[in-house]
């Protein structure tokens, strides 16, 4: 540490790149327990994070290779323990964690990636009931995806021979365990589907730990079981082991043992099977041909002498014949009465009749037609009369032709009825009964009073 007691000075990039090299070389590997915040994950594939506990904080990255390795997915609020170097990030000063591998606390990170990629794939719907196919009764070839040296294929053969040995099989050999073992099995699965030929498959292997059997937790393998158009036997493992596959295959079997006894039925039950039907199928023929027997007889007895049968036949038609003639009579009688009937209707109304009548009422409403008309005109006339006495009566030209006028002031010609209306030297127009006269007024008074004879003059 001499370096710091001499005058020397230094660039900030030196300095730097000087407490980084003391970093990387004190702190080249540590372990570090805390909880995830701030988590990042660009398209880069490195992942970004904060470390922190209730005292301090720390930046932490994770590179691409290394967080491909990992089996769970990190989240938020998640509490890891980390395997990282110390560094520092040149740029801005600031010192953080390089982690090489990451381990959630609390639960192993196997079974926390097993409980997360098995909630994604069911909300997904691959786990669904709908999408699971009906295992065959009998199938002509099956198909194997497992270990062709592990214990699984054996006791499989085992069993297939017991039960029904003469089974078509067809194995497809992967590795059920390491890298590339689930890449491997999603393969086999795809070639015996393009096999083409293959009624049902069983893919599993032997009992194991978590990690033996992690290849059939792998989401390729899953989606290839979801993918397989043949029905799909999940066999993996002991009875208490559960794997991704055996919820996506359309059954699980606890053990492959187990899948080949659920593969296909013992060829002795099905013998046997095949004997008891046949034994039932020959009592139900013996009992139906006897049944048929008995019914052959009874109606040969019933059948009697076709002479007597066509006997009755000629004595029924012969009633029949009988009877037709009764009926056509009957008929031609009915309809003789009808006729006549009908022809009396039809003279009653006849054309001419209808004529003739309806000329009689037109000549007796001609008639009754004059008498109104006459006694209508003289009621008329005499209406008339007396109109024209009263219209006489009150007659303008009738009161003027007993001596009076009508007097109208001019010019406006309007009719005099008071002598208020007048005033000396207004011109007057006097209608007569027979012509009219032109005046002027020389004075003008009331009924009470009276004018001198020169006045009176007009």
């Amino acid at each position: 540490m001499q370096l710091f007691k001499e005058r020397r000075v230094l660039t900030v990039s030196a300095l730097t790149a000087l407490v980084r090299g003391l970093l990387e070389e004190n702190f080249d590997q540590v372990w570090v327990e805390g909880e995830i915040s701030n988590l990042a994950c660009p398209q880069s594939g490195h992942c970004y994070f904060t470390l922190k506990d209730p005292g301090a904080q720390i930046r932490c990255v994770m590179f691409r290779g290394a967080f491909r390795t990992l089996k769970f997915t990190p989240r938020d609020g998640m509490r890891v323990l980390l395997r990282a170097r110390m560094t520092l990030f040149e740029p801005r000063g600031e010192y953080q964690l390089s982690v090489d591998a990451m381990e959630p606390q609390g639960i192993g990170g196997l079974q926390l990636a097993f409980i997360q990629l098995k909630e994604r794939l069911a909300k997904e719907g691959l786990f669904s009931e709908l999408h699971k196919r009906e295992i065959p009764k009998l199938p002509r070839k099956i198909g194997v995806v497992t270990s062709p040296t592990g214990a699984a294929i054996r006791d499989i053969l085992t069993v297939l021979s017991r039960r029904f040995a003469n089974v078509e099989l067809l194995i497809a050999p992967v590795r059920v365990q390491g890298e590339g073992a689930a890449q491997e099995i999603a393969a086999a699965i795809a070639d015996l589907n393009r096999a083409g030929n293959v009624d049902v498959m069983i893919v599993g292997r032997g009992g194991g730990s978590l990690e033996d059997l992690w290849a059939f937790n792998e989401e390729v393998v899953a989606r290839a079981i979801h993918k397989s158009t043949v029905p799909v036997i999940s066999a993996v493992g002991h009875e208490i082991d559960f794997t991704i596959a055996d919820f996506v295959a359309d059954l699980r079997a606890a053990t492959p043992s187990a899948a080949a006894e659920l593969v296909v039925q013992s060829k002795q039950e099905l013998t046997a099977t095949v004997e008891a039907l046949s034994h039932r199928l020959q009592v139900a023929q013996l009992r139906r041909l006897e049944r048929s027997r008995a019914l052959v007889t009874a109606l040969s007895r019933a059948i009697t002498d076709p002479s007597r049968i066509l006997g009755h036949l000629a004595q029924r038609v012969d009633s029949l014949d009988a009877r037709l003639v009764r009926e056509a009579g009957l008929i031609l009688d009915d309809a003789s009465e009808r006729i006549v009937t009908l022809s009396a209707r039809l003279a009653r109304q006849s054309p001419a009749l209808t004529l003739q009548r309806n000329a009689e009422r037109l000549s007796t409403l001609s008639l009754r037609l004059d008498h109104a008309m006459t006694r209508r005109l003289a009621c008329a006339a005499e209406s008339v009369g007396l109109a024209t006495g009263t219209l006489n009566a009150v007659s303008p030209l009738a009161t003027l032709s007993r001596g009076y006028s009508i007097a109208r002031k001019l010019p406006g010609r309007s009719v005099v009825t008071s002598f208020r209306q007048i005033a000396p030297g207004d011109r007057l127009e006097l209608s007569l009964a027979a012509g009219y006269a032109l005046c002027t007024v020389e004075g003008a008074a009331g009924q009470s009073e009276s004018l001198t004879a020169p006045e009176r003059s007009v």
